[in-house]
């Protein structure tokens, strides 16, 4: 099988990376026919709102690509079938979350939705494809993927690349257009290099062509899975030391200074917070974690189930730092918490120290108040269901969404900040000192805050890593 010209591409997936990663191949090839399909009606009735800021993900940037390249080569469809049959290359960006049942439960990835598109386009092809893993999947599952297409008996050809993405969310307009590299693995065959050029040819559209990186597909898969793990360990690392630093009088700031200026080391990721979030940090450790006991590589496993071990630790340790500062009871305190999301510039909130923290707040019976310029009352619901057994009318009687951050902030005893959004270091803190109870605490878990010039207004601070 060889594929000279790509002229039609699916993605099967509108997501956070399906999305904004067709936006920007459609903004850079202007030839090629982009399609993104789902079977989420109402996902897809966001993607064509003309109302742009009703696209289903909030991401700076994104807005103006699609207005440009809306309904010109980029299109949001529930056709997927259709889509599938015009394109000759096919990504596959559907959600592989952690599995909840079963074998590998509480670990594994859940590939029911990759192996349902797998399906769907065995059901559908008439001619030869090049199928693009962009979900993040567990070493070897291009295998599985290219056994079920290949027993079709339909006689189409198919080849599996590998092409994960390496964005991160808030970012990942610029991410995309300014990619540090490409990685792209496929079959070490004629034909499998030859789908590894197709894709290569499009993204050399605008990535410098020593920026992208071609691999076998196995080193491809697992790249994805060991990034995500070695940014996650720094974070971990730095939240480790952070409490040494509290109990011992050391500041954390100037440890992460000292050791960054190390060329060996360098200083990003080295910025201690009240835990990492998101879609892919923990998934992605716990099946690496989870490949590695497969192969009986228990002290591998180990090792980097550390890493959510400390991230936890940092989440609770934030907490009931909170409690115990509170002379040990929130019992009826109204405890305002600025941010929600897992971090600035995005509305997603999968796995946002938030939710843990206001779950442990409300076990010991405080009134949380919660405001995000971004997220959603209903989001925040959502997110305590998935995380506790309560019920929706318990969690909605302890968590309230506040409609601005004066008001959520009115007569709190204490204010956690948990989302680096840049507007809260503007607020008018001297106004929300003046409208809270005293003492008026705060717990800076993200280090943002002017601290001297809190304290001078009248505030008790709470910094992560200040001994």
């Amino acid at each position: 099988m060889k594929v000279t010209e790509v002229k039609n591409i699916c993605c099967i997936g509108a997501g956070y990376v399906g999305g904004p990663t067709m936006a920007i191949i459609a903004l850079k090839c202007p030839e090629i026919k982009v399609t993104v399909v789902d079977v989420n009606q109402n996902r897809i009735d966001a993607w064509n709102d003309e109302d742009l800021t009703k696209l289903p993900i909030y991401e700076p940037g994104l807005a103006d690509v699609v207005k440009e390249c809306r309904g010109k080569n980029l299109f949001f469809s529930v056709d997927v079938d259709k889509a599938i049959d015009e394109a000759e290359m096919i990504f596959i960006s559907v959600n592989t979350p952690t599995k909840s049942y079963g074998k590998g439960k509480g670990m594994g990835a859940d590939l029911k939705y990759i192996e349902l598109c797998a399906r769907q386009i065995a059901r559908v092809a008439k001619n030869d494809k090049i199928v693009v893993e962009k979900s993040t999947l567990p070493v070897r599952t291009a295998e599985a993927i290219k056994s079920i297409l290949d027993h079709t008996g339909s006689g189409v050809k198919f080849q599996i690349l590998s092409n994960p993405e390496f964005l991160a969310e808030g970012t990942a307009i610029e991410d995309l257009k300014n990619a540090d590299r490409v990685l792209i693995g496929g079959d070490d065959t004629p034909e499998g290099k030859d789908a590894i050029e197709a894709l290569t040819r499009i993204y050399a559209h605008w990535i410098p062509r020593e920026r992208i990186l071609q691999t076998n597909v196995w080193s491809s898969e697992l790249s994805k899975l060991t990034a995500n793990a070695f940014l996650a360990q720094r974070i971990s690392s730095i939240n480790s030391i952070s409490a040494l630093c509290e109990s011992s009088g050391a500041n954390v700031h100037e440890v992460a200074k000292a050791i960054g200026a190390d060329t060996r080391i360098g200083g990003k990721f080295l910025k201690p917070s009240v835990g990492f979030g998101g879609s892919c940090f923990q998934k992605d450790i716990l099946n690496l974690v989870y490949i590695a006991k497969s192969y009986n590589l228990h002290e591998v496993a180990n090792y980097w189930e550390q890493v959510i071990i400390m991230n936890d630790y940092q989440k609770s340790r934030f907490a009931e730092n909170i409690i115990s500062t509170l002379y040990n009871t929130v019992s009826g305190k109204k405890i305002a918490l600025l941010g929600w999301a897992f971090k600035k510039d995005t509305n997603d909130t999968r796995e946002t120290a938030s939710m843990f923290v206001a779950d442990i707040l409300m076990s010991d019976l405080a009134d949380v108040y919660a405001y995000d310029p971004q997220v959603t009352e209903e989001q925040m619901i959502n997110d305590l269901i998935y995380l506790n057994t309560r019920s929706e009318d318990e969690n909605r009687k302890h968590l309230h969404k506040g409609v601005d951050p004066y008001e959520t902030c009115k007569d709190a005893h204490a204010i956690a900040i948990l989302t680096e959004w840049d507007e809260f270091v503007g607020y008018d803190w001297k106004r929300i000192y003046e409208n809270m109870m005293k003492p008026a605490f705060i717990f800076d878990g993200r280090n943002i805050l002017p601290h001297d010039e809190l304290r001078k207004i009248g505030f008790l601070v709470k910094s992560l890593g200040v001994g």
